[in-house]
């Protein structure tokens, strides 16, 4: 099959390429040719006004229910819902029921998610059943195809299993997921702790749950020498621990819910169930942080945080509601409120290093790998754009840039018409 993109401005700071407006061949689910005008029969052409092309996106933290909630999201649907939103790559967290803590598991998640436009990568629990208490097998989840290990939403309240971990999967170069939010200190806390907390009324969390928390666990991966992810921060102080981190020589990375970079803790004066979310909402010094260490390097990708809840999980009073938001939808057309496209393209590319997800960029006769879009124009979000079976989305009513007309990977074509 021979799919022809046709006057796409071509998207990538590290390619000679980047900014030139090409038209762009892939045969067989190969990038065959890449030229000023390419004219060839029997090829599907695929052509929109300020057609722009980038590198697949990657997003890191995705939840959707399948197995155990399919009433939240089933695989099939969250796959389609990724590829729509122009995610070529997602890793998968393991907040299934049962919890993905095994070579079985592991293995038919996987196999579920072959064969579709966006490659489904997984996460696999740390712990036995997510519970903090036992190493799961990680070796052997390893070799099914993890590319991961961490319990979703949880601080490992037992420090020597964390340092256990990190030392143990050195031997495969794995992957370690820390969550830095530690529970007795967040305590069933509804929001940030400040003063908008203490005027609604509500149970609060302290910024010092995430960073006591985080702070443990770089003494640990400084102990160890291993490798660590922090899925998400949320605090001006993550940030400069995380920074100084690096200094240190650290292996660690981390990444931002889009969500933080958006919004802040002034949101929740409503009551809006759609505002609760895991790390909370901060305020604006936090978020000021969080943008400029997305800008300097500090932070090293952006999440959509996507998490699909059913309406009897989040239309209930709002300390009855459970955490969470969709954000796939959302995620490019938001950034590019804050941030110029080629930095907005970068923070959605380059988490694929940190995973070892290989990153082809526009090297002809490597594996097409691409996603579609126009930077141009405003819209408002709206559930009717949403393609997530639940539609618990903060982001709604908020003003969308650009528009993402699908994705490309091999063989597989998401054509949003």
């Amino acid at each position: 099959m021979k799919v022809l993109l046709k006057d796409a401005t071509l998207i990538n700071e590290k390619s000679f390429l980047h900014n030139q407006k090409k038209d762009v061949l892939v045969v067989n689910g190969i990038l065959d040719q890449i030229e000023d005008q390419i004219i060839i029969e029997d090829a599907k052409i695929i052509e929109h006004e300020d057609l722009h092309l980038s590198s697949g996106w990657f997003d890191p933290c995705i939840s959707f229910g399948e197995p155990g909630y399919e009433e939240r999201e089933t695989l099939a649907n969250g796959l389609l819902t990724a590829s729509k939103s122009g995610f070529t790559h997602i890793l998968l967290n393991p907040d299934t029921h049962p919890a993905l803590d095994s070579f079985t598991d592991v293995s038919h998640i996987l196999q579920q998610g072959l064969n579709k436009a966006t490659a489904l990568h997984v996460s696999a629990s740390l712990s036995e059943g997510s519970q903090g208490k036992n190493l799961a097998p990680l070796f052997e989840m390893h070799k099914a195809g993890a590319i991961a290990f961490g319990d979703f939403n949880q601080t490992l309240k037992n420090p020597n299993l964390l340092r256990i971990a990190l030392d143990y999967v050195q031997s495969f170069d794995g992957l370690i997921q820390a969550y830095p939010l530690d529970s007795n200190l967040s305590n069933n806390g509804q929001m940030h702790e400040g003063e908008i907390s203490t005027n609604l009324g509500l149970k609060a969390i302290p910024y010092i749950a995430e960073t006591t928390s985080l702070a443990r666990d770089i003494q640990l991966l400084e102990y160890t020498q291993g490798r660590i992810h922090i899925p998400y921060i949320s605090t001006a102080m993550s940030v400069e621990l995380i920074r100084n981190a690096k200094k240190n020589g650290l292996n660690i990375s981390c990444g931002v819910p889009i969500a933080h970079l958006h919004a802040t803790e002034e949101n929740l004066t409503e009551f809006d169930t759609n505002f609760k979310i895991i790390p909370p909402l901060r305020n604006r010094k936090d978020q000021r942080a969080l943008r400029e260490g997305l800008l300097d390097g500090t932070i090293d990708m952006v999440t959509s945080l996507h998490q699909p809840l059913n309406p009897e999980l989040k239309e209930l009073e709002f300390v009855r509601a459970k955490e969470g938001s969709i954000g796939l939808e959302a995620a490019f057309g938001i950034l590019l409120n804050y941030f110029p496209l080629d930095k907005s393209i970068a923070f959605l590319t380059r988490g694929k290093t940190t995973f070892k997800i290989e990153d082809f960029g526009f090297k002809i006769g490597s594996p097409a790998d691409f996603t579609l879009f126009s930077p141009k124009g405003n819209s408002k979000l709206k559930k009717a754009n949403l393609y997530s079976s639940s539609k618990n989305c903060l982001f709604l009513d908020s003003t969308i840039k650009g528009t993402v007309y699908g994705s490309i990977r091999g063989k597989f074509i998401q054509h949003n018409n």
